[in-house]
């Protein structure tokens, strides 16, 4: 039999600041505590998940004294659901700990000559902001452990249920946290999930089981727009007409402003949808954006920006940041459908768009042409592979080099890459601080960093984007 771990909980830990991706910090007998679900100035009990000799994680399991800067939180599914991690933090504190995990990011990793970071630029709105969400449907109902021991000694079975649907609980993959109301969408998201929810259920139509894989509802996307437009994909985990075209006629009969629904089959064993083929139902099969006066196509697959509102500050922050007065040719590297390009667009010369992901390069080509930009090219592939010299002569070596990678970072290959094109101005956007730190220190080779600017997407919780321009040394 495998011995069990120990359970190792401190006890009235002082809480002293915060570390980064949601945590805060305590010492404890010259040891650093990371502690997950406490703020800096409470006293909290811990239980260690990990004890090194001189480091240790762990979870805050009870509160003794607040913080003074704690705040009731305003969803009723907070500690459980996990999307919004700060939420028991006013929003103008939120901001000043995103402003001091960026600045240590740059200043521990980086350890590169930095000007000064200008203040974050918050957002307006900070509930209701996100565009897009992916609900689950699942039998696996995640229920906390307080709440499950409850139940079993009222006597109540804990899986007496229909299943859940809502998010998937933090660390299970085939259990679903089912919520009631989530605040990071404009109505009618809710009714949406609790309408598809009570068909199948009526119906007798099972959840999808993430164990056995199998079962008829499993997801459902939510994609709304500023312009009034909405788009519901509904997915199944298998066909039955009958059923599904009820559901979806009562969707349409009981929300009249889905201006595009559509349903995809999904026999697969995970929920990735990028290798699936969503069936229009109703509308024009995509939805149309807009950031200032561009438009942008968005189709079931698309990547765009979840947060339109803040998506057009940092799109500013990136255009002037790229210094452009017409003259210049724009690189733009991860261009995805092309939202930064065709934003830059028209104060460039020329803007030339690169994006390993065949279908977005051609949703990009889609919106160049729906906003008629005709000085716009975007081009499939590896950029290590793509930019060569026959390349740069058919289409002009860039002035400007906009970089916008995913969370990984950019491959050291592409950095070096970068180093041997030597553009006189590189403006890297990214969503995590450490890696773009890393790659910071890597392209201080030939580049200075000159400008600096934080713009937070996503309020409530951990997440940050952070813009930087480099010039290119002398």
């Amino acid at each position: 039999m495998r011995k069990q771990k120990k359970r190792v909980i401190l006890e009235n830990i002082p809480v002293e600041d915060y570390a980064a991706e949601g945590r805060s910090l305590a010492r404890v007998e010259g040891k650093v505590v990371f502690i997950e679900g406490a703020v800096p100035g409470d006293v909290v009990d811990v239980q260690l998940s990990k004890n090194k000799s001189d480091w240790a994680e762990g979870h805050a399991i009870k509160l003794h004294t607040p913080s003074p800067d704690r705040q009731q939180p305003f969803c009723e599914h907070f500690g459980v659901c996990g999307g919004c991690q700060w939420q028991m933090l006013p929003y103008e504190k939120q901001l000043v700990y995103k402003q001091k995990q960026v600045t240590d990011n740059l200043t521990r990793i980086a350890k590169i000559p930095l000007p000064q970071i200008q203040p974050i630029i918050g957002a307006d709105i900070t509930r209701y902001y996100r565009n897009k969400l992916e609900y689950t449907f699942a039998t696996g109902k995640y229920i906390p452990t307080e709440a499950f021991q409850k139940m079993k000694a009222e006597g109540i079975d804990p899986n007496d249920h229909s299943g859940a649907a809502g998010f998937h609980a933090r660390g299970f993959f085939d259990k679903v946290v089912a919520i009631d109301t989530c605040h990071l969408q404009e109505e009618p998201t809710n009714l949406l999930r609790k309408t598809a929810a009570g068909f199948a259920i009526d119906h007798g139509m099972p959840f999808y089981d993430h164990r056995l894989h199998q079962g008829w509802l499993r997801n459902m996307v939510v994609r709304n727009t500023i312009t009034g437009e909405l788009m519901v994909n509904v997915v199944f985990g298998y066909e039955d007409a009958g059923k599904r075209k009820a559901l979806l006629d009562q969707m349409l009969q009981q929300f009249p402003q889905i201006t595009t629904l559509l349903y995809t089959i999904n026999t697969k064993r995970n929920d990735s949808l990028f290798d699936q083929e969503p069936v229009v139902y109703h509308g024009k099969g995509h939805i149309i954006e807009k950031l200032e006066d561009f438009s942008f196509i968005i189709s079931p697959k698309s990547f765009f920006q979840t947060n339109t509102r803040q998506a057009e500050k940092l799109y500013r922050v990136t255009r002037d940041f790229a210094g452009l007065d017409g003259t210049q040719t724009v690189y733009d590297l991860y261009c995805g459908t092309g939202s930064i390009g065709i934003f830059v667009s028209r104060m460039a010369k020329k803007v030339i768009g690169v994006e390993m992901v065949p279908d977005a390069i051609e949703d990009a080509k889609k919106n160049a042409a729906l906003n008629k930009l005709e000085q716009a090219s975007f081009f499939a592939g590896d950029v290590i592979d793509i930019c060569d010299d026959a390349f740069f002569t058919a289409h002009g070596s860039p002035d400007v080099i906009i970089t916008d990678p995913p969370r990984a970072g950019m491959h050291e290959k592409l950095v070096k890459k970068l180093l041997d094109i030597a553009a006189p101005t590189v403006v890297y956007v990214s969503c995590n601080p450490a890696t773009q730190a890393r790659d910071l220190a890597l392209l201080d080779e030939k580049y200075s960093v000159e400008k600096i600017q934080l713009v937070d997407m996503f309020p409530h919780t951990l997440h940050i984007e952070n813009v930087v321009q480099l010039k290119r040394k002398p």
